[in-house]
């Protein structure tokens, strides 16, 4: 037997045997979703987590760097006389100058992102709000 021959085969038996059912929730009396709205957004959590985010930028900025100095310092002043250990500091200089540019990005990104999601919610939550006031109005002019 070939394969599109065994192919075939295989496709037919396998359709022949599915029975399709969709899962859905019985209709309520008088029309209506089911269950209740779950999604929700707190604004106070977002601004928390997007303030801890920007202060925790803010130290990183100032704190993060506090050693480059004279950790570089260090390990020119090594390199100058031999050590290996001066190239091995530069490395490691440079690797935590990597990193620390990575959380900061990071860090920012939180911070601009709860920024622009609160004030998205914020405009869609008013936006729905008028859509609704002005079908109620719409109601009254039929």
């Amino acid at each position: 037997m070939s394969f599109e021959e065994e192919w075939a085969s295989v496709r037919s038996t396998s359709t022949a045997n599915v029975s399709m059912r969709l899962n859905q929730v019985a209709p309520e009396p008088g029309g209506g979703g089911g269950g209740n709205a779950d999604l929700s957004v707190d604004q106070d959590k977002l601004g928390a987590i997007g303030s801890a985010a920007y202060a925790l930028h803010g130290r990183l900025v100032k704190d993060g760097n506090h050693a480059r100095t004279n950790t570089t310092e260090a390990a020119t002043g090594m390199s100058s006389h031999g050590f290996l250990t001066g190239s091995a500091m530069s490395t490691v200089q440079e690797t935590w100058s990597s990193q620390l540019n990575t959380l900061l990005d990071a860090c920012a990104n939180i911070s601009n992102h709860l920024d622009y999601s609160a004030a998205s919610h914020a405009k869609e939550e008013a936006d729905i709000t008028a859509a609704l006031a002005a079908s109620k109005i719409n109601e009254y002019f039929k």
